[in-house]
């Protein structure tokens, strides 16, 4: 018989039980509560942050974002935020709220690891490291035979640490008027920042690994800048090409430094690792690795790895420098990666974050802080692409500025911040102050050397070539300019003119470039110059160094020459890194001081001698770089260097007699290889070798001559122990060499080691010789009966210089001490000195 109860009786007995298991403490209230947590200084989100109750074992991290949401029934009076590399914070709880938010802005902090306890044995975190290291190669997405994703970077640069003597500027007070109303605080306990740069780009970015080839195709960018303008060179380096951090790899290149990888081979000799806990990470139960670098001033990360338990593959990267690192002017970088699970093994970075917080110089001036972030999605794997689809590394779609509005509202991978949507208003107001305007020519003047005239769309400079004064010349005034892209995107005019006031001559140049096309890359022109010159120190031997140039137009002027070239040429890359130029030259030889040949060498004193001459040639030059990054900037190509592989340039000039009236038939090769690479924790190497071959007679201007330096700063294309014009080569090999321990050595040294002092030591030999034939070619008096200047040449022994250097000294020196090893008994030379050079080091 089934007994049935009343539903009253049912309800009551019900409720009883609940009240029973209430007053036993088995049906509690869930609380839930949630917020952000953020940097106090910078106002980015801190990811992976422990929040828990003070004194209870619940708890939770916080996400990529930062945000947290702690659901439990543990309730407590305080809420606790924890995370390396920042100050613990602590904040109060009202019990009376089920639900609540609570934000946190967490102070940085230099402080190192605390309470850990060493036990006998093996450090346990090394056991999970050996695996780690030895799956490497089997979680590294660079082992996929090909991947693809689309990514979206943004990046914000602010003005932060105003101090009040730099606030009461009289134009800064212009700027802090206009964003009064705009003021953008970091977190409640921040600090004020004024945004003065965000970017944001859409690309997509694909990888190919045999052969190695990667490829980004940027399609959309958005510049609001101040003093900037939405560029192609700007929209180039804002992709993924150049966010690109694979904690996987041994090295991570950051601000153009190498830092060693926490799970790097090696790892031992550079960190102390602690195991912290096994906590669960977006589905992953994972062990938490503390880490941080034996060595306060090394090249090396402090933070923490979670790793995957079964795979022991990495899931999160927190990894930051402080600023006892040995970089300058940056108080701290931050990196934080989130992975995901591609395929089968493979775990690739799907967020990443990076903050550059760069110092203030003085206490009269502000610092800046650099914000990255990027995002990759739609990840495909194992399908590659033709290798022709590969050939340009870096395309700028054609139509990157143009998009509908609210494009990017659906875009992004994440929408905006309040904080980042009050930038684009903020910078928008900021870049109408007219001195915001001034002080940014100013700027671009001083870096590049230019000034822009938008009148005329023409740059006129470079002003380090305004004013020298020579013997020859006297006081030498020159101006010049060149196009922008106003003027023209296919056109190139450029040109100078100089006076000298002693000898009254108009010197000139005038150049013509039309470009045929950007990809492949295709250019053409003609030019015509009438200057004074230098033997060994021409333009062609000088290259780039601007400064040096400059200098070589002073004082006095030895075997000073006037010299009229006219020259056409053609330029295209054939090939992905294999660009071919031609062209036709013609020169005219004016010496300035006591010069003859013989025309006839065989007739010895007997023959016949010039003093002048002219020489036409087909120039050819083949460039081949591997792996070499081009990017374009307005109507320029430049280079950002070869990756792995050595970048080598042949040239071959033949010289045609009776073309143009020249007076020789001759052949001149040569061959360049440079590299610059990694030794691991030795350092970064650079070599710079050249061979050359001139097998035919010409009088020695036309030969080889190695580019000496007589001046008191170190010029590093130069042998600065050579006197000018001291050698003259016909076939010849030359070696640079210099290796750059960076911190190695000083990094050791207790009372040295926060200088942040760097090592490097170099060496330089030159083996020439000189044919009978070129020697014979030269007379002994010239058309005035004055003794004709000889030259020197080397014998069996090269010359050798060596050196070692001290780099950044005060973050701006150099100072190189250079031994002269051979040829010491040469009249006049300088068997040791010490030298300088000046730049900013990071």
């Amino acid at each position: 018989m089934i007994r049935r109860f009343p539903l009253f009786y049912i309800l009551s007995t019900q409720l009883a039980v609940v009240l029973f298991l209430s007053l036993n403490g088995y049906c509690q209230t869930t609380y839930t509560i949630s917020g952000r947590v953020t940097d106090a200084q910078t106002g980015v989100p801190i990811p992976f942050a422990g929040v828990a109750i003070k004194g209870k074992s619940a708890g939770v991290t916080t996400n990529f974002e930062g945000f947290y949401a702690l659901k439990t029934t543990q309730m407590g009076d305080s809420l606790m935020v924890s995370s390396m590399n920042y100050r613990t914070r602590i904040k109060a709880i009202r019990k009376d709220s089920i639900n609540q938010v609570i934000d946190f802005q967490l102070l940085s902090s230099e402080i190192k690891l605390q309470e850990v306890k060493i036990y006998a044995g093996e450090n346990p975190a090394y056991n999970i490291l050996r695996k780690v290291i030895k799956n490497k190669p089997a979680h590294n997405p660079n082992r996929l035979t090909a991947y693809e994703y689309e990514s979206y970077n943004k990046i914000e640069v602010d003005v932060d640490n105003l101090s009040e003597r730099f606030k009461k500027r009289r134009s800064i007070r212009k700027i802090t008027e206009a964003v009064d109303k705009f003021e953008k605080i970091a977190g409640e306990d921040g600090r004020p920042v004024i945004p003065i740069y965000l970017s944001e780009s859409l690309s997509n970015y694909y990888f190919r690994e045999d052969p190695r080839k990667k490829k980004e195709q940027i399609l959309k960018t958005k510049i609001s800048g101040i003093a900037v303008t939405d560029g192609s060179l700007i929209s180039q380096l804002i992709g993924s090409s150049f966010q690109q951090y694979n904690f996987y790899q041994n090295w991570l290149s950051i601000v153009e430094k190498d830092f060693h990888s926490p799970i790097a081979d090696g790892w031992k000799n550079t960190y102390e690792y602690y195991l912290i806990d096994t906590t669960l990470v977006g589905g992953y139960w994972c062990y938490q690795i503390d880490y941080e670098p034996k060595r306060e001033q090394d090249l090396a990360f402090n933070g923490s790895i979670w790793i995957d338990t079964l795979t022991h593959a990495l899931v999160q990267v927190d990894a930051s420098v402080g600023k006892r690192a040995n970089i300058n002017f940056i108080e701290r970088i931050k990196i934080q990666q989130e992975y995901e699970q591609i395929g089968d093994s493979t775990w690739m970075p799907v967020k990443s974050r990076v903050l550059i917080d760069v110092a203030e110089l003085t206490d009269s001036t502000a610092g800046m802080l650099v914000k990255f972030y990027t995002s990759n999605r739609n990840v495909t794997v194992n399908r590659p692409r033709p290798p022709k689809f590969y050939d340009y590394p870096l395309e700028l779609s054609e139509d990157y500025r143009d998009y509908p509005e609210g494009y990017w509202d659906k875009a992004r991978h994440e929408p905006l911040t309040t904080g980042e949507q009050t930038a684009y208003r903020l910078i928008d107001s900021v870049k109408h102050v007219p001195v915001v305007r001034t002080y940014m020519e100013v700027l671009n003047m001083a870096v590049n050397g230019y000034k822009r005239i938008p009148k005329l769309n023409i740059d006129a400079g470079p002003f380090l070539y305004l004013y020298s004064n020579n013997i020859i010349e006297g006081h030498r005034i020159r101006l010049g300019g060149k196009t922008n892209p106003d003027f023209s995107r296919k056109w190139v005019l450029s040109g100078h003119a100089a006076y000298g006031t002693l000898d009254q001559k108009w010197k000139y140049n005038v150049s013509v470039d039309y470009i045929f096309s950007r990809k492949p890359w295709t250019i053409g022109g003609i030019s015509h110059s009438y200057d004074l010159e230098r033997i060994g120190l021409s333009s062609e031997a000088i290259g780039n160094n601007v400064l040096f140039g400059a200098m070589t137009r002073w004082g006095a002027y030895r075997r000073g020459y006037f010299e009229g070239v006219s020259s056409a040429y053609l330029k295209r890359e054939l090939f992905r890194g294999f660009t071919q130029t031609v062209g036709i030259r013609h020169r005219s030889f004016e010496p300035m001081y006591a010069f003859a040949y013989r025309t006839a060498p065989g007739m010895g004193d007997r023959s016949p001698t010039k003093s002048n001459y002219q020489n036409s040639e087909l120039f050819f030059e083949t460039r081949w770089g591997k792996d070499e990054v081009f990017i374009y900037n307005d109507n320029e190509r430049l280079t950002l260097g070869t990756q792995r592989w050595p970048l080598v340039i042949f040239r071959y000039q033949l010289g045609m007699k009776n073309l143009m009236n020249s007076d020789f038939n001759y052949h001149r090769l040569s061959l360049n290889v440079k590299q610059n690479f990694r030794i691991g924790i030795l350092g970064r190497s650079y070599y710079n070798l050249t061979l050359g071959y001139i097998p035919s007679t010409l009088p020695y201007p036309m030969l080889y001559t190695p580019l000496g330096n007589e001046s008191f700063f170190y010029v590093d294309n130069a042998f600065n122990l050579m006197n000018y014009f001291e050698f003259v080569s016909d076939r010849y090999v030359q070696l640079r060499y210099e290796h750059n321990f960076e911190g190695l050595l000083f990094n050791r040294i207790p009372a040295i080691k926060r200088l942040k002092w760097r090592f490097l030591a170099n060496a330089k030999v030159l083996y020439g010789s000189v044919r009978p034939a070129n020697l014979n070619l030269l007379a002994t008096t010239d058309a005035l009966g004055r003794p004709v200047l000889g030259f020197s040449t080397l014998a069996k022994a090269p010359y050798v210089e060596v050196g070692y250097a001290i780099d950044n000294i005060f973050k701006v020196l150099r100072v190189d001490a250079v031994h002269r090893i051979t040829y010491r008994q040469n009249p006049g030379i300088t068997p040791f000195a010490v030298k300088f050079s000046f730049w900013f080091n990071i």
